[in-house]
């Protein structure tokens, strides 16, 4: 028998699989994880442990046995739940029959695009971007369409022209993630009935990652304290996929626990896609996350002033520097600014590991138009943000 190199296994699984390039956040992590007072920034999660009572819903559920299959849309009061989490922040009203429970918001994703896209079928997104919806578009065979974003004046927008252009006889979906990760950009509500019209016109899908919605900055006027979102512009039966997610609103990013919401109609669908891929998720998880919709608005809250406070901490200290330049965020927890004269974003993330002991994410790795940038995420302790700023600024005066 003929010994197999490591060569020859990669280079017999799919190709799509061999292309894929690995995650510059990733890099950037494996290369820092678990050095001696490392200030980790680079991922996008706070500071805090999931809270207790949380914790203590899917304890005692385990407990109490539910350890067995379970529902493969999710537990009916846990999808009762978010329907009355969204009547209480966007227009409706909302069934239980629109959503379904995920293993992150990760899966979500997954089922979207497994729901939408064949091989070769195009998905239209906005770039820079996060990393993990072109990346699965590309693992499928499918191809996203870049929708270059525009800097200019250190403001972020969308070129909604170029959009219009990118959009043609191969496109399935158009992908908006709003707030934005990595930008902290945030789609205007004419924004979003502009891309609504697109969508409505060539008889594609919307798919809108709202992950991000309660962090906001941005005037609300008498509204509820939330971004702009497709549910204020779209009917609920048209062409709309909304991916979320328990994990930044409640602190929950370990436990893999998200949302669809979509059509009723699909439902079957998508039931069938998570019986093959998961077959559900697990019912003690899913009744922490019960907790966390009926019993965490106090500690969304809190996280959100906490993320407001720590904006305008990076904004201040940023702004003493004449080679960065950025956007002060509407929305997210990000921080996405341009070093002057960078090439490497990649290279620049893990020295500044090696030398500040701080972790950042590389601006290259979210698609085109990020290179050049550096990502943080300023969600964090604000004694631990202090340091991991006094750190960064410091050799960025000497770089």
């Amino acid at each position: 028998m003929t010994t197999l190199t490591p060569d020859m296994l990669v280079s017999s699984i799919r190709q799509s699989q061999q292309n894929e390039p690995d995650s510059g956040i990733l890099s950037a992590v494996n290369h820092g994880f678990g050095r001696k007072g490392l200030i980790p920034l680079w991922t996008g999660e706070g500071p805090f442990k999931t809270p207790e009572f949380i914790c203590e819903a899917a304890s005692k559920a385990l407990f109490d046995g539910e350890t067995f299959y379970t529902w493969q849309r999710g537990l009916p009061e846990l999808r009762e739940a978010l329907a009355r989490y969204h009547n209480q922040f966007w227009p409706g009203p909302f069934s239980s029959e629109r959503f379904f429970i995920t293993g992150g918001g990760m899966q979500a994703i997954q089922v979207a695009l497994q729901l939408l896209a064949d091989k070769d079928d195009e998905i239209v997104i906005p770039s820079p971007t996060w990393p993990n919806f072109p990346g699965p578009m590309r693992m499928m065979e499918a191809r996203p369409v870049f929708v270059p974003m525009l800097y200019e004046g250190q403001k972020w927008s969308l070129d909604l022209d170029r959009m219009r252009d990118c959009i043609g006889p191969k496109t399935r979906a158009i992908c908006l993630i709003s707030p934005s990760n990595p930008l902290g950009w945030v789609a205007s509500r004419e924004d979003l009935i502009a891309i609504r019209d697109m969508a409505r016109e060539a008889g594609v899908w919307i798919l809108a990652d709202e992950v991000y919605a309660r962090f906001y900055y941005g005037d609300c006027g008498s509204g509820p304290a939330r971004s702009p979102s497709f549910m204020d512009v779209c009917d609920q039966d048209e062409r709309v996929i909304y991916i979320n997610t328990f994990s930044k609103n409640w602190a929950m990013t370990g436990w893999r626990v998200g949302w669809l919401q979509a059509p009723a109609a699909l439902g079957p669908a998508i039931e069938r896609i998570i019986q093959y891929n998961t077959s559900g998720t697990a019912a003690f998880m899913q009744k922490g996350a019960l907790a966390a919709i009926e019993n965490g608005e106090d500690f969304v809250a809190m996280q959100i002033e906490m993320a407001r406070s720590c904006r305008d901490k990076v904004a201040d200290a940023l702004g003493q520097l004449n080679n960065v330049s950025f956007e002060n965020p509407d929305g997210a927890f990000y921080s996405f600014f341009r070093i002057e004269g960078l090439s490497d974003s990649l290279g620049a993330t893990l020295r500044i590991i090696d030398e500040a002991n701080v972790g950042l994410a590389p601006g290259g790795t979210f698609g085109p138009g990020g290179e050049g940038f550096l990502r943080m995420c300023y969600l964090r302790d604000p004694d631990s943000l202090d340091e991991a700023l006094d750190r960064l600024i410091g050799w960025l005066r000497n770089a």
